[in-house]
């Protein structure tokens, strides 16, 4: 019992932490799904381009890739 106690009190916390993200996706219907795509297939791209010789090439390549 006490537990679930503790877990419930984390949960609230979480929770009022949240709250004005959570009632500005209501209000807005926006989400931050695209930013974070965006950042996946950046990270992505950065770990095809190890061992580039230079930051230059690995630059190219980041551009290439996203805006084609």
């Amino acid at each position: 019992l006490n537990s679930a106690l503790i877990l419930f009190g984390k949960t609230a916390q979480t929770l009022k932490h949240h709250l004005p993200d959570i009632c500005h996706y209501f209000i807005n219907r926006t989400t931050s799904g695209v930013m974070e795509g965006l950042n996946n297939r950046i990270k992505l791209i950065l770990c095809q381009s190890y061992g580039f010789k230079n930051f230059e090439m690995m630059r190219e390549k980041l551009l290439a890739c996203l805006y084609l």
